[in-house]
């Protein structure tokens, strides 16, 4: 039981540190955004667990005297901590996916009651009936793994079902990818706990298992940090120059790719009459705007910031009247969010596209193509608006 007991804790410790080292690095960013945040929660449940399950293993070893009180305290420390640890990954997600009104307390209650109503039936039950859970020599009855898996269970469904409902709604193959990676690598996680629960419970599986996950969503995010605007956090330029070099990202059986630029009207001016940070509102809006009409538009699309108030949709339609209809629909979107924001301004956008052809076309010949055509529609309603 003592090499158990040293492989269990050194396995532990050796995760943590990977932990740890996470954590530092992120407290010590300058831009640390709610994802992010909720990462690092994250990341201290997970250390909290990995020591509580070092005491566990110190208690099973006999390191430290096995009694009543030291089991139970281990167990229950356990029991909580992995309630802790699911409830802020569940929180992550939300935060990923951009989950609406997540921070009213009503919601944040509902995530909680789940881990307060299994909280009072277990306490209950062990002033009721103790040996249902712990028996009389000391051992863990299977009603308290039931508990110790119970609330994790709901929240990696929540997390599931979330994620895959994201999945399935999305018409861009990236992102759908990244919707069903968070909902569904998890599994690896609840895997590990019931092989260790099941069949090796003094080999730390779980703890390889969530060390796996974390590592992988933090080279995750810092690939996000690399590929996304962090004003907008839209696709930047560096990421569409990436998504064009792949010849397969630019093609769909039966349909056109269409290659559209917009451009912000009269930026200039909200700027100078606003302030700067004003304008890095205006850009929000914008971007928001755009994101949620291509969401709901029902045709595959990526969009990102190429610079300043120029942003870049490369769209997947079966006529070019549908990107006419995103465009008008994404004007009208922008103009209603400036007005539901009550923003001292209201922001126009001109347009320019153009279809991205097979054989010795390019994309940078077609965005040259479809930068030509806004600055003719940015004429176009200046000319209007004199008139």
């Amino acid at each position: 039981m003592n090499n158990f007991f040293a492989s269990y804790l050194g396995a532990n410790v050796v995760c943590a540190i990977i932990f740890g080292i996470f954590l530092v690095h992120d407290l010590l960013g300058v831009d640390r955004q709610e994802k992010q945040i909720k990462y690092d929660h994250a990341l201290v449940a997970f250390i909290l667990y990995f020591i509580s399950d070092s005491y566990w293993a110190a208690v099973e070893a006999e390191i430290i005297p096995k009694n009543t009180v030291a089991v139970v305290s281990c167990n229950f420390s356990n029991y909580i901590l992995m309630a802790t640890v699911t409830y802020m990954w569940l929180r992550y997600v939300m935060a990923v996916e951009n989950s609406p009104n997540r921070e009213r307390r009503l919601n944040k209650f509902a995530v909680l009651f789940p881990f307060i109503v299994s909280t009072v039936v277990l306490v209950a039950l062990y002033i009721v009936s103790p040996r249902s859970l712990i028996s009389e020599d000391l051992e863990v009855m299977p009603a308290f793994n039931i508990f110790l898996i119970v609330v994790p269970c709901i929240n990696i469904a929540a997390v599931i079902l979330r994620t895959v409902g994201k999945a399935w709604k999305e018409k861009n193959p990236v992102e759908k990818k990244k919707h069903v990676f968070i909902g569904t690598f998890p599994l690896l996680v609840v895997f590990g706990g019931i092989i260790q629960m099941a069949w090796l419970p003094y080999t730390p599986i779980f703890c390889f298992s969530c060390t796996l996950l974390m590592i992988t969503l933090y080279i995750q995010s810092l690939e996000a940090q690399v590929s996304t605007d962090p004003l907008t956090s839209l696709n930047n330029r560096a990421q569409l120059m990436r998504f064009v070099t792949q010849q397969s990202n630019l093609h769909i059986e039966g349909k056109k790719t269409v290659v559209t630029m917009f451009d912000a009207d009269g930026f200039k001016s909200i700027n100078d009459t606003y302030g700067h940070a004003e304008g890095d509102h205006a850009l929000t809006i914008m971007a928001e705007s755009m994101k949620e009409v291509v969401s709901h538009c029902g045709k595959p699309a990526f969009v990102a910031r190429y610079g300043g108030d120029e942003f870049v949709m490369i769209i997947f339609v079966s006529d070019e009247s549908e990107v006419e209809a995103v465009i008008k629909d994404i004007r009208v979107k922008i103009e209603e969010d400036c007005k539901k924001k009550e923003r001292p301004y209201i922001i126009s956008v001109s347009a320019g596209f153009d279809e991205l052809l097979h054989g010795q076309d390019t994309f940078q010949k077609c965005l040259q193509r479809a930068d030509k055509k806004l600055y003719l529609d940015k004429a176009y309603s200046k000319l209007g608006t004199e008139k």
